[in-house]
């Protein structure tokens, strides 16, 4: 067995479990935002390149550690950066990551899962393989599937790189537009005392908007399933 394909997602484990245990995570919430608004800002406008850089290092960061702060940095990014800029910064730092994780697990467990799975395995990415276009972007729009097993899971069924890459980068624009969005506005949330939550950012509405999306991008998959069982009469 080749040792060496393992060290990437062995690096990116270990650093991810360094970060849970730290507690460095934890510095990321919205109080310490309000409290470093200012300097945080005042970064934007002195060293705009730099801090557009930064930020997407992070999210990216983020995304490939499979760490629980895409939301609040999406926030953060529509806060600090103007639209359609924040939308942009978010789904290329979030791009970054995903591809990230999805070729270290593909270089680690791709090909060694596939032999010991069997036919099954094979049989379900044979299926998803045909699809893979429509079902990646189901899986990014619907906010249904973790960010994370939405990473990996394409990584096991053999998802080209190419396919994988431009349906994450197009199928979380309209999830990073809400959030970034809502940070927008956050100034005035937080000059006011009001609380904030992301409840009130990710509401039903919003919810059956991605869902309804997610739907959409199957409609290729039931167009070819009706023309099949149409030859077949």
């Amino acid at each position: 067995m080749n040792w060496k394909r393992f060290i990437p997602i062995m690096l990116i484990i270990a650093t991810m479990l360094v970060v849970r245990v730290s507690g460095f995570s934890e510095y990321f919430t919205f109080e310490n935002l309000k409290d470093n608004r200012q300097l945080l800002l005042d970064f934007v406008i002195q060293r705009p390149i730099q801090a557009v850089m930064v930020f997407i290092v992070i999210y990216a960061i983020s995304t490939s550690l499979s760490l629980p702060l895409g939301a609040l940095l999406s926030i953060c990014g529509g806060f600090l950066f103007p639209q359609p800029l924040s939308t942009l910064y978010v789904v290329i730092g979030a791009t970054i990551g995903a591809v990230g994780i999805f070729l270290a697990a593909k270089s680690a467990l791709g090909s060694s899962l596939r032999e010991r799975a069997g036919p099954w395995l094979a049989k379900m990415e044979e299926g998803f393989h045909e699809n893979a276009t429509s079902y990646m972007l189901f899986l990014r729009l619907v906010p249904a599937f973790p960010f994370w097993l939405v990473n990996l899971a394409p990584a096991l069924l053999g998802v080209p790189l190419l396919v994988y890459t431009w349906t994450t980068f197009v199928g979380i624009i309209p999830g990073a537009f809400v959030f970034t969005q809502a940070g927008a506005g956050l100034s005035a949330i937080f000059d006011s005392g009001e609380s904030f939550s992301f409840a009130s950012v990710f509401n039903l509405k919003i919810k059956i908007a991605l869902v309804a999306l997610g739907l959409f991008a199957l409609l290729p998959i039931v167009y070819k399933r009706w023309k099949k069982s149409q030859e077949t009469i």
